[in-house]
């Protein structure tokens, strides 16, 4: 039996990000996320005004009748969600936590995906993938979706992404649209990411089309002069006491994410993932109208 304010808060998800698609999104989704093209359906007799380019040969040769090959247009995609629930994701210093932007998000998502008769499906992950939805259609599958997102207990308190994508291509065989939901913060090298997480997001890329969606929040730039300030690792637990008032420590603090920042581009450029940044202080819609908009216009 799901409790009442749960169902409470996935209705409202449902009526904001329902209106959001109709009234916003409505014919940019399938304009920028098209079906594969076409696809194979049958082998029938030649019949007059064919195409003569497509002619089967191979069975007009066995059988001695012309045939040609016929083809329909695919349209149906599989879009897969992966959510990051570690404890950075259930931060903010703004209007919405991370974790219910993801899973807005993931409702806009996921009925724009339904309304072009797309399966959708979800995976959740922390240091370890601990929740998987096969895709499926439908508004009841549409909403079982955002009740795992808002409503989900991990287990896990870090971030591995690798991990993430490493199942994801396991079990998509078919190419997929993966939007990648994370705040990106996880242990880097040097200000580099791991090779396995390098390796792991370019096989991924290949495979199928990851757009990342990255969360920030404006604290994470740069801190606010109030004093000394107890900062603790949500991640790790590990804690620091800084003094904000001191202008040496808020700019080694904004230098950093900016290098952090600075990192993480590098590497969906390099790897030409699309990206679309949200921050918590700042209405969603208008950075994903921003993603249509330019992806349509580079795709033609």
């Amino acid at each position: 039996m799901i409790p009442k304010d749960i169902l409470d808060k996935v209705r409202r998800i449902e009526i904001t990000t329902n209106r959001l698609v109709t009234d916003v999104f409505a014919g940019q989704y399938h304009s920028v996320f098209k079906g594969r093209g076409m696809e194979f359906d049958e082998v029938r007799a030649y019949q007059p005004g064919d195409d003569v380019r497509s002619i089967d040969w191979n069975v007009t040769a066995r059988t001695g009748i012309p045939h040609v090959k016929k083809f329909v247009e695919e349209r149906e995609m599989t879009v897969m969600v992966l959510v990051d629930a570690s404890l950075s994701c259930r931060f903010s210093t703004a209007l919405e936590l991370k974790s219910r932007l993801a899973a807005e998000i993931a409702a806009v998502l996921s009925f724009a995906a339904i309304r072009n008769n797309d399966k959708i499906g979800l995976q959740i992950f922390t240091d370890s993938v601990e929740k998987f939805i096969s895709p499926r259609k439908g508004r009841g599958h549409v909403l079982r979706i955002i009740r795992e997102v808002l409503c989900f207990s991990a287990a896990g308190r870090g971030t591995d992404i690798a991990a993430a994508l490493e199942f994801m291509t396991k079990v998509n065989h078919r190419r997929a649209v993966c939007f990648l939901i994370s705040d990106f913060i996880e242990p880097l090298a040097g200000q580099s990411w791991s090779s396995r997480f390098v390796k792991a997001m370019a096989i991924a890329n290949r495979r199928h089309d990851i757009i990342a969606v990255t969360l920030n929040d404006p604290r994470e730039k740069q801190l606010t002069p109030c004093g000394l300030l107890e900062l603790e690792d949500a991640e790790s637990g590990e804690s620091v006491c800084v003094d904000t008032n001191d202008p040496g420590v808020r700019a080694a603090y904004a230098r950093a994410d900016r290098e952090r920042l600075t990192a993480r581009d590098r590497l969906f450029g390099s790897m030409k993932v699309d990206h679309i940044d949200i921050s918590t202080d700042v209405p969603y819609a208008d950075s994903l109208v921003r993603f249509f908009a330019r992806r349509r216009k580079r795709l033609g």
